[in-house]
């Protein structure tokens, strides 16, 4: 069977699970400990950060190789057109939402969270222990905007990020407004891309991630809350209803396992 190391509530690691979903690939989750977890895989794999997908002897890096990877060693259900055109404009998007709404994603959220201590406690996976829970959430919100200044996430870099989210979100409602998928009448690694890159602006309504169920259809409220991008969440958990293997009953299993190493 596929493993994959990742992170629950990277977004990075979710656009490989919706990848492997939608072909129907069977796979065991396993959850990289950041710090010495991530010292293990490096010594394995040359690469620190999830996802990193491995197939037999194979470890394949970057969610992008990864979805590359799929294609051609599990051709059923293709992600990536043979249509030229098609294919451009596909990887294209791909490589656009990996650097727009994964990356700027993640300053939208660590703003959110910063400010409202129960969704901070919350985000934590159901499987946390109530003592981290609370000490979580009691974290002083003026320590995280420092801990934020630390790893570059100054209040003007979070106030363009989210600036940059809102017209990112107006562009894909757009080209949804008339056309089921971003390329065309099919699914493609476009469609797969932003759907999952995009939880952490608002979680999908659906039991996909080992989050508590209360944190279901919430997100970053300017955003997950405005009614101008409803049409594009809407749109986002269409493709995950179509596509996505719920926790509950699916071969992953409920959470992930720990990362164990050979």
């Amino acid at each position: 069977m596929l493993e994959l190391y990742q992170w629950e509530l990277s977004q990075y690691s979710e656009k490989v699970r919706l990848i492997l979903d939608y072909k129907g690939l069977a796979y065991r989750k396993i959850e990289v400990t950041p710090g010495i977890g991530q010292v293990d895989l490096f010594r394995l794999t040359g690469q620190r950060q999830v996802p990193v997908l491995k197939d037999g002897n194979k470890y394949i890096a970057d969610s992008t190789a990864i979805a590359k990877y799929l294609d051609l060693e599990y051709p059923d259900r293709p992600l990536i057109p043979k249509d030229p055109k098609q294919r451009g404009l596909t990887l294209l998007i791909e490589e656009w939402a990996d650097e727009s709404i994964g990356i700027k994603g993640r300053k939208a959220l660590f703003a959110a969270i910063s400010q409202d201590q129960s969704f901070r406690k919350a985000l934590l996976p159901t499987s946390t222990p109530d003592l981290l829970k609370t000490l979580v959430e009691g974290v002083p919100s003026d320590l995280l905007s420092v801990l934020g200044l630390g790893v570059g996430y100054s209040p003007d870099v979070v106030r363009s990020a989210i600036a940059d989210l809102k017209q990112d979100l107006e562009a894909l409602t757009l080209l949804l407004a008339d056309s089921p998928y971003l390329t065309g009448d099919e699914p493609t690694l476009a469609d797969l891309a932003v759907a999952g890159l995009s939880i952490l602006l608002k979680f999908p309504t659906g039991p996909y991630l080992d989050l508590p169920e209360s944190l279901r259809g919430k997100g970053i409220p300017i955003l997950a809350e405005n009614p101008d991008y409803a049409p594009f969440f809407a749109w986002r958990d269409r493709i995950y209803s179509q596509f996505r293997k719920p926790i509950i009953g699916s071969p992953t299993g409920g959470s992930p396992t720990t990362i164990q190493i050979d």
